[in-house]
């Protein structure tokens, strides 16, 4: 067996797979460069820890379902006046994630909260966080299943082990008082260990009306606006303001 064998025999009994298949170009790189031992073998190990990082960056992201990948670099400032730049730099330095406070994100559809949400997953998740994004419907399925199906408590273990959890749409549905009950104790489970995101079209004043019981709704406003920053997201909806259309203008006119 060849030295250039052997070497990329090695680097997979190692579980160096991706660098054993980039061993040509790390070779070629030392031979034109004239590198020291030093240099090729740190440039091996460099290039085994950059692949592992973003191996677990993309294993996070596809376990954190984001519904789309939308980052904080394209998130207008000018189409939320109501966020000023500094408020927007203290929430993307993630400083309130280490301090375990909680994001809720108001505002009318279509103004960027789950933009917002999605953005700030994203980034923690390249920061070495782990993120879960559910929608409240899901959520609520997913906590009613949780003893029957093998997929729900995969889930709800993701959830429960996040460094951050993103509830999308808290007002989607009303519900009953077991299922009050259920995300009551979710909400208990992240308490002081997790921090959430939760995103509303309403305030916690009317979240009573969501959740019906006010005993389940005074313990969960409790330990989710402990530490939380509430954030009231206005102006016209995004989504609207830059649709695209089957028609251009002139028909339109006419």
């Amino acid at each position: 067996m060849s030295s250039y064998k052997e070497l990329e025999a090695i680097l997979r009994t190692l579980r160096f797979v991706e660098t054993s298949e980039h061993l040509p170009e790390l070779i070629k790189k030392a031979e034109t460069q004239a590198q020291s031992y030093t240099q090729f073998l740190l440039d091996i190990m460099s290039y085994e820890q950059k692949r592992r990082k973003e191996r677990v960056i993309e294993k996070r992201l596809k376990w954190a379902t984001f519904p789309t990948y939308k980052t904080l670099d394209e998130f207008s400032l000018r189409e939320q006046p109501s966020l000023k730049k500094i408020q927007f730099h203290q929430l993307t330095d993630l400083t309130w994630l280490d301090q375990l406070y909680n994001l809720i994100l108001l505002g009318p559809t279509g103004v960027g909260k789950t933009h917002l949400a999605i953005g700030l997953g994203i980034k923690a998740i390249h920061e070495g966080y782990k993120v879960t994004f559910i929608s409240m419907g899901e959520l609520i399925h997913v906590l009613k299943t949780e003893e029957i199906t093998r997929k729900s408590q995969i889930r709800l273990k993701r959830i429960r082990n996040s460094n951050l959890v993103i509830i999308d749409d808290l007002m989607f549905m009303a519900m009953d008082q077991r299922e009050a009950n259920l995300f009551f104790h979710l909400v208990n489970d992240l308490y002081n260990q997790s921090s959430i995101i939760l995103t509303s079209n309403k305030g916690p004043s009317d979240w009573g009306e969501l959740l019906g019981d006010p005993a389940i709704t005074a313990a969960i406003l409790d330990r989710i606006i402990h530490r939380a920053e509430v954030i009231q997201l206005g102006g016209d909806s995004y989504r609207l303001k830059h649709r695209s259309s089957i028609f251009d203008n002139k028909t339109v006119q006419n």
